[in-house]
Order: C-alpha cells, then structure tokens, then sequence
C-alpha cells in the first residue's frame, strides 16, 4: 500500500515497514511559463516586493518574490536561534528561584494553554485525523523523559557545557534512522558521515574534560543529564517520524504537547516541595519570566522556524541552529559569570563543525536519492518539539500523490 494512502495516524511498529521502500523515480512536467499579472500564492512575500517588472524586463517581480521571503526566512531562523538559545539561560536563572520539577510542570502547563485552541479547532471543525491520541502516544512519552533530562540538567551543570554535550544527539537520531529505515542506511556508511561523528564525539567529550577542576559530582550529573536528553530528544524525533508522518503539522504538534504537558505536571505533583504550589510564592516579575520562558520556547521559537524552513529549506534552517551552543555559552558567560575555557571553546567549535558535516552529508545525499526533508533529517533542536518533521508532514514524495489525494 503506498504510503499516502495509509492512515493518517500511522504505523507506530518500529520496525521494516512503508519507509524502507525506495523512492519511486519522480515524473518531471515541463513547468508553464510564468505570468507577471498572476496573483502570488504567498500574500507575505507579495507585501514586500515591488510591483512587476514590465514587459521589458521579464522574472524581475519573481526575482523580488524570492529576495523578500529569504529576507522574512533569516529574519525568522534568526529569531528561532535565539529563543530557543535564551531557554537554558531562563532555565538557569531559575535555578535560584524554584526546583527543576516545578519549573517544567508549569512552562509545560502553559505550553499546553497556548496550542489547545489548535485541537479545539480542529475537533469543532471534525478535521482531526482519526487515531490522532493513538499516534501520539509513543512521542509524548519519549518527549516526557527528554524534557524532565532537559530540565533538570541546568541545575547541576552550565548552560554552555549542557548545550554543547547535547551535540551528541545528531548522532544518535541519524544512526536510530539508519536502524529504522532501510533507505537512510547509506548515510552512516558514508565518509562525510563518518568524519562529522568523528568530530562531534572527540569535540564534546574534550569540552566536557576540559573543564577546570574536573567534573564534579554535581557537574558529571548535569552532563549525564544533558547526553540523556539528547537521547531522549532522538527517539522522540524518529517515533514522529514513524507514528505521526502523514498527520498535518500543526495538529501533530498540538496533540504531542498536550499529553507531554500532562506528563510532567503529573510528574511535579509528585516530586516537586509542596506539589509545586512553590511557584505562588514567586514574584509577578519571575511568574511573568516563567511564561516567557514557554512562549518564546514553545510558542514564537516553534512558530518562527516553520517560516524559516519554508523560505530557507530545512537544510539552511538546521545549519544554523546548530550555532546555539555558542549563542548559549556567550549568554552564560555575561548573565551568571560561568565562562569556557579557549580550550573548551576550541573543542566546542570542532563538535559543531561535526555535526554541519553530518548534516550537510545528509541533506547531500537525500538530494541525490530525490527524498524529501522528512526522509532527510530528523535532527530537532533543544525544546523544538515536533518542528522539522511536522514542516514536511504534508509534502509529496517523489513519484506519490499528497497525503490528501485520492
């Protein structure tokens, strides 16, 4: 059965299944010839350019099209890579205020507020996909245990080296891909592949050991914590990608972090000092920080780099959120006084270099095999949900109809 007619909640079976088969050769049309008086189809785009060219001068409207989206795109990744950088330093000025369990339970509680009118949308409208609940199951418990990994990390190690030991987690959602899908097993094998994961592992632990003084009981745990986050994150990315693909985006998104929110606000209730009712005791300034924390992480960071994929492709967008480790350190640096080493800084550099390597490889040969940017990388950034996947839950495979079509 091809994949797209399935349903849509998917196959949750983690085994050989609707991806391992190859792509289908894609059937090229010869594209019409463009009309300067057609009405573009992105209405943001067509606010920022200037009016066609005339007749003399034909592409020059197109050309304006395609500059002012790239324009919105950076601008958009921008904002991305530096909401979701600001989310371990709020998390470390929390530190001081209240415990890692109330402060997930509660940013995750307003998480689930913010995309609820989503589902309730959806559900008034009767568009959601049957087996939805079904579907998120397996994600929403992955993403349960990263994100209490996550949340607590901060509180026993820097913000900077938390981030820089997530690095590692490109190479666990690459070789779980390779393990769950037969067409992706090409990648490990290749050299780029293999220099990249060279250059992660010897980067990140050479930032870890760097450390001055050593690691720590306090600091081996943080990063422990950080490396099972990453872990964590992986998984939860491939059992999207197995359980959720033909579900549109935003749905999947919404429906994933409903169950997660009620997750780890059941998990606060039972670990957090008083059921974490400690948070009434902050002051309107730090419970307004707290919500700012989930909005810009959940809401705006998610939101912005949708746009961004779309304007800029997935491959650009991914590259430069790789920088957050550094935009992360830097911030640590001027808020609590936890600075790197130039040799952890040196290390940290090479393990980001790394993972572009494996990335670029990746994007490279997914392009020479014609998939799409869901079959070609599954590397999520910290706190970023469902975001890659679900931007290309809707896009046809070559040689296949849309998801929608009968």
């Amino acid at each position: 059965m091809p994949f797209h007619t399935r349903n849509a909640a998917g196959d949750c079976s983690f085994g050989a299944g609707v991806y391992d088969r190859h792509p289908t050769p894609p059937t090229f049309r010869q594209p019409s010839p463009p009309s300067l008086s057609s009405t573009p189809s992105n209405p943001v785009a067509a606010m920022t350019s200037r009016p066609a060219a005339p007749p003399s001068a034909p592409g020059a409207g197109a050309a304006d099209l395609h500059a002012g989206g790239r324009w919105l795109g950076t601008m958009c990744i921008l904002g991305s890579l530096f909401g979701w950088s600001s989310i371990p330093l709020f998390l470390r000025y929390f530190t001081d205020l209240i415990d890692g369990w109330t402060a997930n339970g509660w940013r995750y509680a307003v998480s689930a507020v913010l995309w609820m009118p989503v589902l309730v949308f959806g559900w008034a409208r009767g568009t959601l996909p049957k087996g939805l609940w079904r579907a998120a199951l397996v994600p929403s418990i992955l993403n349960i245990l990263a994100q209490i990994a996550f949340g607590l990390a901060p509180y026993y190690v820097s913000p900077g080296l938390m981030t820089f030991s997530l690095r590692l987690q490109v190479i666990f959602v690459t070789v779980g891909a390779a393990i769950l899908f037969v067409n992706e097993r090409r990648i490990i094998t290749s050299r780029g592949f293999m220099i990249g994961m060279s250059l992660v592992i010897l980067g990140t632990l050479l930032t870890i050991a760097l450390k001055p003084g050593g690691l720590g009981t306090g600091s081996a745990l943080g990063v422990t914590l950080s490396i099972l986050a990453g872990l964590g994150y992986a998984a939860y990315a491939l059992a999207v990608r197995k359980c959720m693909h033909a579900i549109p985006p935003i749905t999947a998104f919404a429906a994933v972090g409903g169950p997660s929110a009620a997750g780890i606000f059941a998990v606060m209730l039972v670990f957090a000092p008083r059921r974490g009712m400690v948070v009434f005791d902050l002051s309107s300034k730090h419970l307004l920080l707290l919500a700012l924390s989930s909005i810009i992480g959940v809401g705006l960071g998610h939101t912005f780099y949708f746009i961004s994929i779309a304007r800029l492709g997935l491959a650009v967008s991914a590259g430069v959120v790789q920088l957050q480790p550094i935009f992360v350190s830097i911030g640590s640096m001027y808020l609590f006084q936890e600075v790197l080493t130039s040799g952890q800084w040196a290390m940290g550099v090479v393990a980001i270099v790394g993972a572009s390597i494996m990335l670029y490889t990746q994007h490279r040969l997914a392009r020479a095999a014609g998939t799409k940017a869901v079959d070609e990388l599954d590397e999520l950034p910290v706190d970023a949900e469902v975001a890659m996947i679900a931007q290309a839950n809707d896009e046809k495979k070559p040689g296949t109809r849309g998801a929608h079509e009968s």
